[in-house]
């Protein structure tokens, strides 16, 4: 009361019925976000790719640096996609370390999320939600048994034309976590991948002006990058894989069906090679 006292424009007196002149003026509403400009969507991109994986694009081509000055040739040297992080012994801080490792990996998809709904969008503007979850997953299978056979076929010919390394999906230690882990691993991998390389990517390099070949190009080549380390005949093989996926995106604007896709793919690469390699001839193993 003594602070209301104090306060000059501050009349004592009841008012008076109708008489709204002694109340106090509605707070403003603050005004919506302006649309970001192009210079603010460049360096957008260039900061989510810088988190994610435009760095591993740049990761990889060092590796690949690595394995062509390397003493051996290329398929006399491994690859391994997932391995240990604690001594077989110590299950449990492995198993913790992977946990922590999946939930991390995906702080840049929540990002991407973040920043279209700033931009009045959403993940529904790019397709990435469960509103038509029996044709996503049938048409997610379907490119599955496609791109998996596919890059199969480019892995066995290119590992004996001694263009790519011996790739080891799995080196985890046996525990009972380890296939949870691998099939967590491999959504994981469709989630980040797609969402960005794909879905966030492809629109805002339409919203900056590039033409659709253009953008086409560029997910793709990004994604053939990050895999480099894999070697030549997995660069092309990923090269293609971004070429299918994103026709298939730019048909059907939606990239669920490519996250499932993707996730199928590695799931039975990272499970099949824990029952495979070193039990049938036909599948390079680690030397």
């Amino acid at each position: 009361m003594i602070g209301r006292m104090a306060d000059p424009t501050f009349d004592p007196r009841p008012a008076a019925p109708g008489d709204d002149s002694a109340r106090p003026a509605p707070a403003a509403v603050p005004p919506r976000p302006a649309a970001p400009t192009p210079r603010l969507l460049g360096w957008e991109v260039a900061c989510v790719l810088a988190l994610s994986l435009g760095a591993a694009a740049v990761s990889s081509m060092i590796s690949f640096a690595g394995l062509l000055t390397a003493p051996e040739s290329l398929p006399d040297q491994t690859a391994s996609l997932i391995g240990s992080r604690a001594a077989e012994e110590r299950p449990w801080l492995d198993l913790s370390r992977q946990l922590f490792s999946l939930a991390f990996a995906l702080a840049p998809v929540l990002l991407v999320v973040h920043l279209l709904h700033r931009s009045r969008e959403s993940a529904a503007t790019i397709g990435f939600d469960v509103r038509r979850p029996g044709r996503d997953l049938g048409s997610g299978a379907a490119l599955a048994a496609l791109i998996g056979l596919g890059g199969l076929a480019v892995y066995l010919v290119s590992w004996r034309l001694g263009l790519t390394v011996t790739v080891a999906p799995s080196a985890l230690n046996e525990h009972w976590w380890q296939l949870p882990v691998l099939v967590l691993q491999a959504v994981k991998n469709g989630v980040l991948e797609e969402v960005i390389v794909v879905g966030y990517l492809m629109l805002r390099l339409r919203q900056l002006g590039w033409s659709p070949v253009s953008a086409v190009l560029a997910s793709s080549l990004l994604r053939a990058t990050y895999h480099l380390y894999q070697g030549v005949g997995m660069f092309f093989g990923n090269l293609v894989m971004g070429l299918v996926f994103c026709w298939f995106y730019q048909r059907y604007g939606r990239v669920m069906p490519l996250v499932v896709a993707h996730a199928l793919i590695d799931i039975v690469a990272f499970v099949g090679s824990v029952y495979l390699i070193g039990r049938v001839d036909w599948l390079p193993s680690p030397g």
